[in-house]
């Protein structure tokens, strides 16, 4: 179940999974596990040693929780299509990022002993620093295998770290919809082009893993509170890429093309039904072909499969920039706020419960 939470924080770009597992109290033993897989432990390994490797690692704790984050993984991507949602409810699913975000930097505050000046000056440098990245990393960028390399090692650093999720890390480098996309292909007949283009992915999360784990590791145990900080602050100065209320432009990109009969089943179901686009991919149909001008028969049709991008993005605050709300679904981007607020102070109420019980 702890393992699920952290799943949860991660695929929702709000509370990140090393937040979440400070709020369950597992988070010193996943840092410490994740460091154990050292160079004595793969040397064991190549020697055919295994049961030698395996006693100095904490693999069992690491195995239930890896199964409990994929579950989270696949339920916000099978079940609850959070990619889809982000379409059709903007509002509402920013407005719970945006939340969770907010409840996250009170839980990241609380967690700094003897809050002092210096700890303010290092929260205004880091909020500095989140809001040159985000206006630094430009509104298009591409899905190249390197780049989604370098995303999975930047996101999955994020996922271990308290206070910023690997999620958000995505929806800034625009690469969330993209990897959320990929990984609802599984068990479609898509699934081999999905994993296909998972694979830099996952190999830049392991490289940064190996990495990053040792480093924040050396931060935390001497630089606790300043590093939180610096997280705080970059959160803060951030804020504004996930605030519900934004008008965003889409570029529709065709990434599939196919010919059908002009009067086969499909291309009648799609010219009966009007085209839903708002949904991050859709299909549709293109140009018509015809093979033999004398015969009707022989028409065929382009099937266009065409994937929404996010091409721009311009925040307005309700009321205030605007005369009106801006958007019929207003109270839903409040209650979205509310929610993930709660949410995220409510978790870390029952573990302040459970400490006081033990």
């Amino acid at each position: 179940m702890k393992g699920f939470l952290m799943g949860s924080a991660d695929i929702v770009p709000g509370v990140s999974g090393g937040t979440m597992a400070l709020i369950v109290g597992i988070y010193t033993r996943l840092i410490n596990a994740i460091k154990s897989f050292d160079t004595t432990f793969f040397k064991r390994l190549l020697t055919l040693r295994f049961k030698s490797a395996l006693r100095e690692v904490d693999w069992r704790f690491l195995l239930v929780l890896f199964c409990g984050m994929i579950g989270a993984v696949l339920f916000f991507t099978k079940v609850v299509p959070l990619q889809v949602y982000m379409f059709t409810d903007p509002e509402l699913i920013y407005g719970l990022f945006f939340g969770l975000i907010v409840g996250s930097i009170v839980i990241l505050v609380k967690a700094i002993d003897g809050f002092g000046w210096i700890y303010g000056l290092m929260i205004v440098l880091g909020a500095g620093i989140g809001f040159w990245v985000v206006t630094l990393v430009p509104t298009s960028t591409p899905e190249s295998p390197l780049f989604v390399f370098l995303s999975g090692s930047v996101a999955i650093c994020a996922m271990v770290l308290p206070g910023i999720s690997g999620s958000y890390i995505l929806l800034i480098l625009r690469k969330y919809d993209y990897i959320l996309s990929e990984v609802g292909k599984v068990g479609t007949p898509e699934m081999g082009a999905g994993l296909w283009a998972l694979l830099p992915f996952v190999f830049g999360a392991i490289c940064g893993l190996a990495i990053f784990s040792r480093i924040l590791s050396w931060l935390l145990n001497r630089y606790e509170a300043k590093t939180l900080a610096v997280l705080i602050g970059f959160l803060i100065g951030s804020l504004y890429v996930i605030w519900p209320y934004q008008d965003r432009s889409y570029k529709e990109i065709v990434s599939n093309r196919s010919i059908v009969e002009y009067y086969s089943p499909q291309a009648q179901k799609l010219r009966s039904n009007p085209i839903n686009k708002k949904q991050p991919e859709f299909t549709k149909l293109g140009k018509i072909i015809s093979t033999d001008s004398s015969s009707q028969s022989s028409q065929k049709v382009e099937v266009l499969t065409v994937k929404q991008k996010l091409i721009a993005s311009s925040p307005f605050v309700p009321y205030i920039t605007r005369q009106d709300a801006g958007t019929s679904h207003f109270w839903s981007g409040i209650g979205g706020m509310l929610i993930g607020v709660l949410m995220v102070l409510g978790l870390d109420r029952l573990r302040g419960s459970s400490s006081l019980v033990n």
